[in-house]
């Protein structure tokens, strides 16, 4: 009975130090592909703040600007001017009161089933 016993506590000592080895071994590899992920990563950080460099000098006005002159006859562009974006004044004033007739006879028609998009697109011919 003992002999029995003592020959089952080495298989399960066998057993767990090859559990032990197994799992020493892989966390060796995770390890491995950690920092091999890390230098990955520093690398590319270095890379992408280079790119950051490089993208704010091209970016600089006087960088740009004489490649713009030289063709600005082929692109025929022009300088942005204030009056290409509009004025206050063209801004429709808003309505003094709210037309409640016309809301209330949009509620009832909505009520009825009827859809005012669908009555719109009519009048304007496009369906």
């Amino acid at each position: 009975m003992i002999r029995n016993f003592n020959i089952f506590l080495l298989i399960a000592s066998i057993v767990m130090l090859a559990s032990v080895y197994a799992l020493k071994f892989s966390i060796e590899g995770t390890a491995a592909e950690r920092t091999a992920l890390t230098a990955l990563i520093s690398e590319q950080e270095g890379q992408l703040s280079l790119l950051k460099a490089d993208w704010a000098v091209l970016n600089q006005p006087g960088h740009i600007d004489p490649i713009v002159r030289r063709h600005e006859a082929e692109l025929a562009i022009a300088q942005v001017q204030q009056e290409q974006f509009g004025a206050f004044a063209a801004l429709p004033m808003r309505p003094a009161r709210p037309d409640n007739e016309a809301m209330n006879a949009l509620f009832e028609a909505i009520a009825q089933g009827i859809d005012p998009i669908d009555a719109i697109l009519e009048l304007e011919g496009i369906e």
